[in-house]
């Protein structure tokens, strides 16, 4: 039989492969003689189909056979596990510079006994405004400045992308009262990390969202001494021994007094220390206390804010801030 003839000729798994095809495969010569049953006589049909079935059975038999006879097949690409890698590995990844500053903020400041709270990004016009201090009709609340979910117009509590941390500073002051049955028993020292929105125009220093830190005290006869006390002890921490710390009066609705709070730091190991803006601060308005159900005549407090984008830019000297967002490789592997 001619089949059996080339089978033997074959001397690699190469051309017992192509045999395989060609009389085996889908498209085979077997196939193809099988597909011609359906023009057989039907009374010579069962005898016709009992021997392609065994002509088809002995073939796969004698296949098998030699290939069996033939031992394994080479590899084509044989790999030396051991040699060097020809192609370059993909690095380690890491955290984001945003997320490490943030970590080493939470650091500095865990270390002065604050503790991390957090809260939710969709917040209601209560907590980001009226337990602020910050009434109907203030410009802070214009829907030009805020991103609204539902109409600051409309009737019941409209919800808003926080614009501010300090939504969560009013969170953990009413929820301490609360778990105090009504009056506040313990003192308060956190830290709120998180994103805010505010509808800017994306330019070198603005974004739509960034992220802000901002952290509040609250015990019995806290002064403003004891806010720059902790404002001071920070700086000298984060941005080394000669850090200094200044305030200038400013205003804002939930402290009183309020200030902006800079810092004189080098910045830049080839430039001379100078002053910067870092964030705004002050000691809690009465209004606050009583809006979150804290006595006011008992207890005092600080409140300290500032933006984590600037702190990350001034630190790592990155002029775009649109550079922290745009998770290009290049300039991520720079950090």
């Amino acid at each position: 039989m001619a089949a059996l003839t080339e089978l033997g000729l074959a001397q690699d798994h190469d051309t017992l492969e192509a045999w395989r095809v060609a009389y085996l495969g889908a498209n085979g010569r077997l196939r193809g003689m099988m597909g011609r049953l359906k023009d057989v006589p039907k009374d010579q049909k069962p005898a016709v189909g009992q021997r392609l079935n065994s002509v088809k059975a002995g073939l796969e038999a004698a296949y098998a056979a030699r290939k069996d006879g033939m031992g394994a097949a080479a590899p084509k690409d044989p790999i030396d596990l051991t040699e060097p890698g020809l192609i370059e590995t993909h690095g380690l990844g890491r955290r984001h510079v945003i997320s490490r500053c943030r970590d080493e903020l939470v650091d500095v400041f865990a270390r002065m006994g604050f503790e991390v709270a957090e809260g939710p990004e969709l917040e209601d016009d209560a907590h980001n405004f009226v337990m602020l201090n910050i009434p109907p009709g203030h410009p802070a609340r214009d829907p030009g400045d805020n991103f609204y979910v539902d109409d600051p117009a409309s009737d019941g509590v409209a919800r808003m992308l926080r614009s501010q941390t300090s939504t969560v500073q009013a969170r953990v002051m009413e929820a301490a009262v609360r778990q105090g049955g009504g009056q506040l028993r313990e003192p308060i020292r956190i830290v709120s990390p998180g994103r805010v929105y505010r509808p800017d125009t994306v330019d070198a220093t603005h974004s739509f969202m960034f992220h802000q830190i901002e952290g509040l005290a609250v015990d019995r006869n806290l002064s403003m001494k004891d806010l720059k006390t902790t404002l001071f002890q920070f700086v000298r921490a984060y941005f080394g021994e000669e850090a200094n710390v200044r305030f200038t009066p400013t205003f804002y609705p939930f402290t009183e007094p309020s200030a902006q709070f800079e810092i004189f730091a080098r910045l830049n190991p080839d430039a001379p220390p100078r002053w910067i803006e870092l964030g705004g601060c002050g000691m809690v308005d009465p209004a606050v206390f009583q809006a979150c159900g804290v006595d006011p005549e008992a207890w005092t407090g600080f409140a300290f804010g500032f933006g984590v984008e600037r702190l990350a830019m001034s630190k790592y000297r990155i002029p775009d801030i649109r550079l922290l967002f745009d998770n290009d490789l290049r300039f991520l592997r720079q950090l």
